[in-house]
């Protein structure tokens, strides 16, 4: 099956932060997928997805080889930097680490599958720190894409630090990650996983900002996926802009339960295509794909 956002012409990647979620069996997932299943039908419906695991720990180039088998061409896995580099060194005296999360990097990338990894530095990461991270970021590799998603308010002061981050970003075409959690935070949280996504997500300001080729927008809801529409409705002609302009952006729809994040992906695809007529519907998940299905009646054993 030929799928609308993994065609080479469209320059645009939509995806979840996970692609294992047990409740999306029936919905997204095929009625009794298993869980080695599970990515290969994802990648039927999206055509990239966070790889948040490797934060706390890599793979084996094993199961990053199984990885690349099991999605569709075209599809791209946008890796989370391991804390070990981010948060426990930040960035410093962290080259055993780097050599590791790169050899898994170029496993993808020798299968085409590799996106842009993102490093997401801590709150506590500051503009005192800002040489380390310009010395980190020159010594990776250029041929691989990368993002920095940064959250103390130093980053954001539309100041001085704010333009040397952006400025650095640009010359090394590393793309500044924007994380937008306003929707979440729009109202009191009206259950137990809000509250917790409330608890732990920043309420950084949000930022439209481009600095590399691959413009990534890491957009957090809510579990009542309608409530987030009207920042969908602002973000839609932001990213058909970003397509129009030749970039090849990447957006990740977060909900508190990720139960919920396939289908406010779907909700943002759907406002985007306002902007971008020429762009196609997603098709049916493979769950419900196969619930259209009629089972054959099963033959008379007697």
């Amino acid at each position: 099956m030929t799928l609308p956002v993994h065609s080479p012409t469209l320059r645009y990647f939509l995806g979840c932060p996970v692609w294992a979620c047990a409740e999306w069996t029936g919905t997204l997932f095929h009625s009794g997928a298993k869980k080695h299943e599970y990515l290969h039908q994802y990648s039927m419906a999206f055509n990239t997805v966070e790889g948040n695991s490797t934060f706390y720990g890599l793979p084996s180039i094993e199961t990053v080889r199984r990885w690349c088998d099991e999605a569709l061409p075209g599809f791209r896995f946008a890796l989370k930097f391991p804390r070990a580099i981010s948060h426990d060194r930040q960035l410093v005296n962290a080259a055993v680490e780097t050599r590791a999360f790169l050899t898994v990097l170029e496993v993808l990338a020798s299968a085409d599958r590799l996106g842009p990894s993102f490093l997401q530095l801590g709150p506590s990461f500051s503009a005192v720190q800002f040489s380390a991270l310009a010395t980190y970021l020159r010594e990776l590799p250029e041929e691989f894409p990368f993002a920095v998603e940064v959250r103390h308010e130093d980053f954001y002061d539309n100041g001085i630090h704010e333009h040397e981050l952006d400025d650095l970003l640009r010359r090394l075409q590393v793309d500044r990650a924007l994380f937008d959690s306003r929707a979440l935070f729009s109202a009191p949280p009206l259950d137990d996983h809000e509250a917790e996504a409330q608890r732990r997500k920043p309420n950084s300001p949000s930022r439209q900002t481009v600095t590399g080729q691959r413009p990534m927008l890491r957009f957090v809801g809510r579990n009542d996926v309608p409530s987030a529409q009207p920042w969908i409705e602002e973000w839609a002609p932001v990213v058909a802009q970003w397509i129009a302009d030749g970039l090849s952006p990447f957006v990740f729809t977060h909900t508190p339960h990720d139960r919920h994040a396939p289908e406010l992906a779907r909700a943002f695809h759907d406002e985007l295509r306002k902007h971008l007529p020429e762009l196609l519907p997603l098709p049916p998940w493979p769950g419900a794909a196969s619930a259209a299905v009629p089972r054959q009646r099963q033959r008379e054993l007697f």
